[in-house]
Parts: structure tokens; sequence; C-alpha cells
């Protein structure tokens, strides 16, 4: 069983997600690739975000009708800080022995990746998979996808902020949640 692992904040779940998901699942053969929202990332301590239940349904309407994604709340209910690590010793118990698991992470982590808490333990149970971001490429060993997606979450809330419209950005599921919450609207000064 092959598993693809992809966390991040979400803060919204975008068209570029979900490409790059799409695109995992091709061409790595996975069996399904699993969403999960981060409670609080220690590398983006970022206040003023969607409350978690909200950053949680806009995943879950994002990826309705497709078999091989799925979402898991496990972070989110663990609470605090989310480091990676804890949560693929979880997941590690969740599916079968021999279960191969990826980590997908953006070409901009590489940089902050020997941080990351238990990093060499972290490398001894999954294999890092690498999505290009910005134009350049940066040098290293990890596997990577060539697909590259200039769409940002924080474009994305920019743009609501601004009241522009973020259509062709995320589904419109995730829009009309957006909408319906107020979410990323400036605070009134």
């Amino acid at each position: 069983m092959k598993i693809g692992i992809y966390g991040g904040t979400f803060d919204p779940v975008h068209h570029g997600h979900l490409v790059l998901a799409r695109d995992a699942v091709e061409k790595l053969n996975l069996d399904e690739i699993v969403f999960i929202p981060n409670a609080l990332s220690p590398h983006r301590l970022r206040e003023n975000r969607a409350p978690d239940a909200l950053r949680y349904e806009m995943v879950l309407v994002a990826i309705a009708g497709e078999p091989r994604f799925k979402a898991d709340d496990i972070e989110l209910r663990r609470g605090g800080v989310s480091y990676t690590i804890d949560t693929i010793l979880s997941l590690k118990e969740k599916y079968p022995p021999g279960a191969e698991l990826f980590y997908l992470i953006g070409q901009d982590n590489i940089e902050e990746l020997h941080t990351w808490h238990r990093v060499e333990e972290l490398k001894r149970l999954v294999s890092f998979v690498v999505f290009p971001r910005g134009n350049r490429d940066a040098a290293h060993l990890l596997m990577k996808l060539d697909r590259r997606i200039d769409i940002s979450a924080t474009e994305i809330r920019a743009r609501v902020a601004k009241n522009e419209s973020i259509r062709y950005l995320v589904p419109e599921a995730v829009s009309q949640i957006i909408t319906r919450h107020h979410l990323y609207k400036e605070s009134p000064h």
C-alpha cells in the first residue's frame, strides 16, 4: 500500500493543492493521499487564521468525489503545535505493516527541513516528495514532481480582503464557505 501524506495549513485549500495531489497520485501510483490540516505549524505561527473546523470543512468539500483523496483531522484533534513526526508515528499504527508513506512538501520547505522536529527519524519513516515552487530549483536529493502551480493561499486571502474574485483559484464549495463565514476579511480598525 502506498499512501501520500499532504500536510499544511490549507488556509484555504485551493486548486493548486488539488492539482499537485492528483499529480502525486498518478506519478507515484498512490493508493490514496491524505490531506492533514495542521493545528499550529511550528514554522508558521501566523495568527488570524480561519478556524480549524472551517479549514477542515474546506478540505472535505474540496476533495469530495475524489475516491483516492482522504482527509484526516488528526493534528486538529491533537491540538497545539503540529509536529510531522507525531502524525507519521500515529499514521504508521493506522496503516498495515509495510505501507509506504510519501510526505509531500513544497520546495520552499527544503531549506528548513533540517530544523524539523526529529527529522532524521522522520526521514527513516517516509519518503519526501518535493513540489517545485517559484522560478528556481533548489539542489536536493529528494524525489520531486515537476508540475508547477503558481497559486498561493496568501494571495487568495489577500484577494478576499480586497474584495477581489477568487473564482478559478479555489473550488466553488470552498469559495462558498469563505463567503458564508466572512473569512479573510480585514478586521475593522
